[in-house]
C-alpha cells in the first residue's frame, strides 16, 4: 500500500524534510503533490529516525507547508528500454526530451546498476577506430576500456569530444556499433553544439543523448551518468551492441555530488569533497567492460575538466586510480594553434597492447608508438637544450629532432576536425616522420620492420 504523507516539517531549495516515514529507502523514487494539483518528482537522499530528506528534481519553487503531500513509490528510477532508444534524446533523468513520446519499453531497470562481477568479465581485446591520430596510434582505445580524457578550462574538448563521437566505429561491419551521450551540466549553447552536430554528419541514428543543462537541478547529474549506462548495458549485454558511453563533464558530476554531501551535513574530506567520491566514482566507471556469453561491450570515455588544471586535484587524481590511463589537453599545444592539443606524453592507454598489432590493426603499431614517444620524449629534452644554449647552438642530430617535434605537432597530431585517419592512414604519416631522423635513430623497432615500412629519402 502506498501511503500519502502530508506531515512536510521543512523546505530549503531544492530540500524537503518528511515526518513519520516508514519503510522509506536511500535512492527511492517521491512523487510530490503541490496545491494546485501539480506532481514533482523527487528522490530519498538521507533517512533518519522516521525523516526522509527528499531532493526535488524541479525544485521547490512554489510549495509551502501544509498545502505539500508526498508519496514514496517504494522503488528507484526505472529505465523504460528497448531498441527504440536509439536516435533519441532524453533529459538527465531518463526523461524523453525530443517531443516524440514515450519509449515502448521491453524492460525497465533500475538506473543505479551494478559494477560487472569479475569473476564474469571477459579481458578486454580489439580496439575502437576513433579517427584520430594521436588517440588510435598511441593511446589506443580498447573495447571495454575506461579511458578518461583529461582537460581544462578553455580548451576545445567539446569539440573533440563531438569529433570522437562522430567518426568512432569499430573495423568489423558485422559489429553492431551504438554510442550513448551523457552531457552533465553543460550549457544549452553546449548541448545544441551536440544535437546539431550529430544531426548534421547523420550519426544520430545510432546515438544515445541524455542531456542535463546546467540549470537542471543538481540531483539530476547524479543520475544522468547512471541513465547513460543503464541504457549501454541494456543495448550491450542484452542486444549484442559494442558501445562507447561518452560522458561529459564529469566535473560537474563531482561538483553536484559535494552540493548534495554539504546539504545532508556530511563532513567533508578533500577540498569539500565528500570521503566517499572514490567509491562513487567507481560506481560508475565500473560498469564498463565484457562479459563472458555477450558479444557486446560497453567503453567509456569521461570527460573531466581539471580545476586550474591541476592534474592532481582529487576529481582527475582518484580517476585515475579507478580508469586505465588517460588522454590529456594540453594548453600550450592549443596555444599554438594545434588541433587536437593532445600532449602525448603524460598519456597512455594501459590496455592498447593487447588490442593492436597484426590480427587487429597491423603488425608495426606497437613499434612506431613505441618510436614515436621515445623520439617526441628527447624533443622536450632538445627543446630545454635549445632554451639554454640556442637553437644554433645545437648538434645537427639535434637539429633533426628539433624538426622532427614540430613536424610531429603539425603533420601528427595536428589534424582537421572533420578529417577522419584511418589506422593505416596514421601509421603511415608516423613512418614519414621518423624517416626524418634516420634509420640509426630507431631504436625501439625490429629491424625487418624498419627495412619494411621506412621510406628513404
Amino acid at each position: 500500500m502506498i501511503i500519502e504523507y502530508t506531515g512536510i516539517k521543512s523546505i530549503v531549495e531544492p530540500l524537503i524534510m518528511v515526518e513519520g516515514v516508514e519503510d522509506v529507502a536511500y535512492d527511492e523514487l517521491v512523487e510530490i503533490r503541490l496545491a494546485d494539483g501539480t506532481v514533482r518528482t523527487g528522490s530519498v537522499i538521507d533517512i533518519s529516525k522516521g525523516k526522509a530528506v527528499v531532493q526535488v528534481f524541479e525544485g521547490t519553487n512554489g510549495m509551502s507547508l501544509g498545502t505539500v503531500s508526498a508519496r514514496f513509490s517504494g522503488k528507484p528510477l526505472m529505465l523504460s528500454l528497448s531498441e527504440e532508444i536509439l536516435g533519441r534524446v532524453f533529459d538527465g533523468a531518463g526523461r524523453p526530451a525530443d517531443g516524440l513520446g514515450a519509449v515502448y519499453a521491453e524492460e525497465k531497470r533500475d538506473v543505479n546498476g551494478l559494477a560487472i562481477n569479475p569473476i564474469s568479465r571477459r579481458y578486454p581485446r580489439n580496439y575502437i577506430q576513433t579517427g584520430v591520430s594521436a588517440i588510435d596510434a598511441l593511446m589506443t582505445l580498447i573495447r571495454g576500456q575506461k579511458l578518461p580524457l583529461f582537460s581544462g578550462n578553455g580548451l576545445p574538448h567539446d569539440k573533440l569530444t563531438a569529433q570522437i563521437v562522430r567518426q568512432a566505429g569499430v573495423m568489423n561491419p558485422d559489429d553492431k556499433f551504438a554510442i550513448v551521450f551523457g552531457a552533465i551540466g553543460v550549457k544549452h549553447e553546449v548541448a545544441e553544439f551536440f544535437k546539431n552536430s550529430f544531426a548534421d554528419s547523420g550519426v544520430l541514428s545510432r546515438v544515445v543523448m541524455f542531456l542535463n543543462l546546467s540549470n537542471d537541478p543538481a540531483v539530476e547529474r547524479i543520475f544522468t551518468p547512471r541513465c547513460a549506462l543503464t541504457a549501454a548495458e541494456y543495448l550491450a549485454f542484452e542486444k549484442g551492441y559494442n558501445v562507447l558511453v561518452v560522458l561529459t563533464d564529469m566535473t560537474a558530476y563531482c561538483e553536484a555530488l559535494r552540493e548534495i554531501s554539504s546539504m545532508k551535513g556530511e563532513i567533508p574530506s578533500r577540498k569539500g569533497y565528500p570521503g566517499y567520491l572514490y567509491s562513487d566514482l567507481a560506481s560508475i566507471f565500473e560498469r564498463a567492460g565484457m562479459i563472458e556469453g555477450s558479444k557486446g561491450s560497453v567503453t567509456q570515455i569521461p570527460i573531466l575538466t581539471m580545476p586550474n588544471d591541476d592534474i592532481n586535484h582529487p576529481i582527475p587524481d582518484l580517476t585515475g586510480y579507478i580508469t586505465e590511463g588517460q588522454i590529456v589537453l594540453d594548453r600550450t599545444l592549443s596555444q599554438k594553434g594545434i588541433y587536437p592539443p593532445i600532449n602525448v606524453l603524460p598519456s597512455l592507454s594501459r590496455l592498447m597492447k593487447d588490442g593492436i598489432g597484426k590480427g587487429y590493426t597491423r603488425e608495426d603499431h606497437q613499434a612506431v608508438a613505441n618510436q614515436l614517444f621515445s623520439a617526441y620524449s628527447r624533443v622536450q629534452e632538445v627543446r630545454a637544450l635549445a632554451t639554454v644554449i640556442g637553437e644554433e647552438e645545437l648538434s645537427a642530430q639535434d637539429k633533426k629532432y628539433m624538426e622532427f617535434g614540430r613536424a610531429f605537432e603539425t603533420r601528427f597530431l595536428a589534424q582537421d576536425y572533420d578529417e577522419n585517419r584511418s589506422i593505416e592512414k596514421t601509421l603511415d604519416i608516423g613512418w614519414e616522420l621518423l624517416s626524418q631522423l634516420g634509420a640509426q635513430e630507431l631504436d625501439r623497432m625490429d629491424p625487418e620492420l624498419v627495412k619494411k615500412y621506412l621510406r628513404k629519402g
